[in-house]
């Protein structure tokens, strides 16, 4: 009696491992491509909120700009400009003059930046305080750097203290002053980012620095949106 064979003829298995195989490449294609409209659509999402940021700041602030000597740059970066205005020449003492102008900034800034819409939109917001190159007479014997650094520290902490001490920060509710306390960061950075007269980063553009326009306040928002496309580059 004629045994029956149970294996499967070579050529046949073979169609069959090719069938397997397509399969699977057609599903991986099919995830790959949805995981891309996934990411495509997160980072517009998040563009497109930094941009309603970038509108409503120059809306905001469209009448105050040049009183205040006051820039606001597509990184929603605001940068108030002149040295003279902000802090006595190596001090860390706001003026009486930006005392006035961070009241008023403050309280229009606060009613951006705490809308529920942008409460996952917003990483950080960073207070930076940038001198420039000049060598410190308190600190004869220190390295220059660290001297301008501890100065820059000292005068973003300022900001920072004064903000938090003003009525429209007093009438937040406990939330907000927690998603505040999160967000907000004062950052001294010495004179690591100097500007040119063009006010371009020295450290970019090869140029002379400009000491007047390197010596500022910078008040920066961090979007969630630069940390999702940092991390799709990193991949």
């Amino acid at each position: 009696m004629k045994k029956e064979s149970f294996w499967i003829p070579y050529a046949d298995l073979m169609t069959l491992l090719m069938v397997v195989f397509l399969f699977i490449s057609a599903a991986f294609m099919i995830l790959v491509e949805q995981q891309k409209k996934d990411q495509d659509r997160i980072v517009k999402d998040y563009q497109e909120s930094k941009l309603k940021i970038y509108q409503e700041l120059n809306e905001v602030f469209k009448n105050n700009k040049q009183a205040w000597e006051m820039e606001i740059d597509n990184d929603l970066s605001i940068r108030f400009t002149n040295p003279a205005v902000l802090f006595p020449l190596g001090e860390s003492k706001l003026t009486p003059r930006f005392e006035q102008i961070l009241a008023e900034f403050f309280a229009k800034y606060l009613a951006i930046v705490s809308k529920d819409e942008y409460a996952k939109k917003i990483a950080e917001i960073r207070i930076e305080g940038h001198t420039d190159i000049s060598k410190r007479v308190e600190c004869p014997d220190q390295d220059n750097y660290l001297c301008n650094l501890q100065l820059s520290q000292m005068r973003s902490t300022s900001v920072m203290k004064f903000m938090r001490n003003l009525e429209a920060y007093k009438r937040l509710g406990d939330a907000q002053k927690l998603r505040l306390d999160f967000w907000f960061t004062a950052n001294g950075l010495s004179f690591g980012r100097m500007l040119d007269a063009d006010k371009q980063l020295v450290y970019s553009s090869g140029k002379q620095p400009d000491l007047e326009k390197s010596r500022r306040v910078e008040i920066r928002i961090v979007t969630t949106s630069d940390l999702v496309i940092d991390s799709l580059l990193a991949k």
